[in-house]
Formats: C-alpha cells, sequence, structure tokens
C-alpha cells in the first residue's frame, strides 16, 4: 500500500485511502456501444472516416 503526505496551509496530512478498482462498464445509447474504460475502448474502436470519397481512419 501506498501512503501519499499531503501539505495543506503548513501542515502534512497522511493519506491512507486504498485507491479505487476502476470497474469497466458497457454502455449503450441510441443503440450504440460505449466502454467507460478509456484505454481498452480506444484498442476497440476502428473508426473509418470518408471525406469527399477518401478513406481515412482514426
Amino acid at each position: 500500500m501506498m501512503t501519499t503526505t499531503l501539505l495543506y496551509r503548513g501542515h502534512d496530512y497522511v493519506q491512507s485511502k486504498k485507491p479505487v478498482q476502476k470497474t469497466c462498464t458497457e454502455l449503450t445509447y441510441r443503440r450504440e456501444h460505449y466502454n467507460t474504460c478509456r484505454e481498452s475502448a480506444k484498442a476497440e474502436s476502428h473508426t473509418l472516416l470518408s471525406y469527399r470519397g477518401r478513406k481515412y481512419s482514426k
């Protein structure tokens, strides 16, 4: 466990809380699926864009 020492108005405080584990959640909005974890969502995303007949990938 890592403890962090914080300084506030000249006084040191030790933060002893454990970091919260973030869970990934898949959300659906207007028939589109979104993932709350950006890293995994970015890896899954292969967006193909088209502008004036030319194809681009994001």
